[in-house]
């Protein structure tokens, strides 16, 4: 995983927000979902993850390390297609990390897999990764 924050484009910095989660950042509602940020080098990916047919599409990543996260590194995001994992479909948006690695710890705490279910949208002409994390309450 590269140490460093990719430079994206205005129209590419993800989305989400903490006005969208309770206490100990549970979502609101089930509708919550967060964008993912710099999708746009990896529109060929996502045309090949689209083309797959994979209906259930899931994250495949883990909650950050100590180190990690004590140099506010990115979190990239793979999605595992249900029979492999894929190449970086995106970023966790700046500052929204917390949210993901509460998500993470909240479904295996539950016993859950750690995966948060995604859907492939197109925005403006492009293909985005809107992680659908409402769905983990």
């Amino acid at each position: 995983m590269p140490d460093e924050f990719p430079v994206l484009d205005r129209n590419d910095r993800g989305k989400g927000g903490f006005n969208q989660y309770r206490y100990a950042l549970r979502p609101n509602s089930t509708r919550v979902t967060m964008r993912l940020a710099g999708s746009n080098p990896y529109q060929a990916e996502l045309e090949e993850i689209l083309a797959g047919g994979s209906s259930s599409l899931e994250t495949a990543m883990s909650r950050r390390t100590q180190q990690e996260d004590s140099v506010d590194a990115p979190i990239a995001v793979r999605l595992f297609t249900g029979s492999r994992v894929s190449p970086i479909v995106g970023w966790i948006p700046r500052g929204l990390e917390s949210i993901v690695d509460e998500t993470l710890s909240r479904l295996d705490l539950a016993g859950r897999k750690q995966r948060i279910p995604v859907a492939i949208v197109r925005k403006g002409g492009l293909l985005r990764v809107e992680l659908l994390i409402g769905q983990t309450r």
